[in-house]
């Protein structure tokens, strides 16, 4: 047997490293802001340690550690005075700055009463924090892009889902350059994929319909889909914001969808998704919040559907890839410059890249697939009116 028979007879091995220790630099979206505005404490898990976010006075969000620095008590367990969190233990008074600012039964603050505040954003009705292993501040052009129609009143509110996922972090990114997946997973068919990566971006566009071979039937009166096209993009290492139009024979309707997490630890994260839908002049505000609240449903069903894969399947860090699989191993560079230290960022994480599919082939295969299921399911029901 030849050299050259002996490796391509050799087994594939899946090499899989530990997860990251660390935790991705970037902003991460802890959520709807509304939900910590109720003047208590809260307590989140996040970047292996617990955090309390709550409201000053003044309405502003704070995110510290959790635990005092006096004697160890549970911030969260406390309660809001005026612009700071006291500790249910001894009382003591933690601004928004991380610097303690009063302690009742003491006549002076010690100087070093520090702990660890965290920069946050409140923005678009979500609430983001800032993380960075390094400890420095966000970068000015490092930023979460303002979202059109969240603050509208031409579009609808919120419909926003969350669930803890036993995974880590990179299976969600991963998706980004995964066309086969929408297919076989989400009963999609997408008929156009490209993907361009820069800087702390990521996006993926997509042009697709739905699988006629998986979706109920579709009844009459009711609008029909024809197909979708969405620009989803990752604005750092978490949060994706998704301009996804759908296409109706009766028109466009409009939305924006919202895929983010953050990392409890290393192997869980906090899944997060939300959904916005503009009124049209044909669609008016209790339609578009119908329509809202049923997209929201189907996407949740995606999700899912993601979910039950990534609980099972295994970390592999030498995927074995097809040429129609996508730039799997571009993407992982990409996403690499959140997990080192700023100086470590090389120009191959960060340089423009750009990889358009050629889908004939999976649309000719896809086509073939589809039909095949038509056929079996008209004889099926041909069979049952017998």
């Amino acid at each position: 047997m030849s050299a050259v028979e002996s490796e391509h007879d050799a087994v594939r091995s899946i090499e899989a490293g530990a997860a990251p220790a660390r935790f991705a630099r970037g902003w991460h979206c802890l959520g709807l802001a509304e939900k910590f505005r109720d003047g208590t404490p809260h307590s989140v898990r996040a970047f292996g340690q617990k955090l309390v976010v709550f409201r000053g006075g003044d309405g502003a969000l704070h995110v510290l550690d959790a635990y005092c620095r006096h004697m160890g008590g549970d911030l969260s367990q406390g309660t809001v005075k005026g612009d700071e969190v006291a500790c249910p233990f001894h009382d003591w008074r933690w601004g928004g700055d991380g610097r303690c600012k009063q302690i009742p039964y003491s006549r002076r603050v010690p100087l070093r009463a520090r702990t660890s505040s965290w920069p946050t954003l409140d923005q678009d009705g979500m609430l983001f924090v800032w993380n960075d292993p390094e400890g420095n501040p966000p970068p000015a052009d490092v930023t979460i892009p303002r979202i059109e129609g969240a603050t509208s009143d031409e579009w609808t509110d919120w419909v926003w889902y969350e669930t803890v996922v036993d995974a880590n972090c990179r299976e969600v990114v991963d998706n980004v350059v995964d066309m086969a997946h929408f297919f076989y997973v989400h009963y999609s068919f997408p008929t156009y994929f490209k993907n361009v990566f820069e800087g702390h971006t990521a996006t993926q566009y997509m042009h697709g319909t739905g699988r006629p071979d998986a979706r109920p039937q579709e009844q009459d009166g009711r609008p029909k889909t024809t197909g979708s096209v969405s620009v989803a993009t990752y604005h750092g290492p978490s949060f994706m914001v998704d301009d996804l139009t759908y296409q109706y024979d009766t028109g466009d309707v409009k939305s924006v969808l919202i895929n983010c997490h953050y990392p409890v630890s290393t192997d869980r994260f906090v899944l997060q998704y939300g959904i916005i839908v503009k009124h049209t002049e044909t669609m008016a505000a209790d339609e578009a919040d119908r329509m809202a609240r049923g997209m929201a449903e189907f996407i949740k069903l995606g999700f899912e559907q993601d979910i039950q894969i990534w609980r099972n399947k295994t970390r592999i860090d030498n995927p074995l890839l097809c040429e129609e699989d996508g730039p799997v191993y571009q993407l992982r560079r990409w996403y690499e410059q959140f997990y080192v230290d700023a100086d470590a960022v090389r120009p191959e994480m960060t340089d423009r890249f750009e990889f358009e599919l050629d889908t004939t082939r999976p649309v000719e295969a896809w086509q073939r697939e589809v039909d095949d299921n038509l056929a079996r399911k008209a004889v099926a029901a041909r069979n049952t009116a017998l």
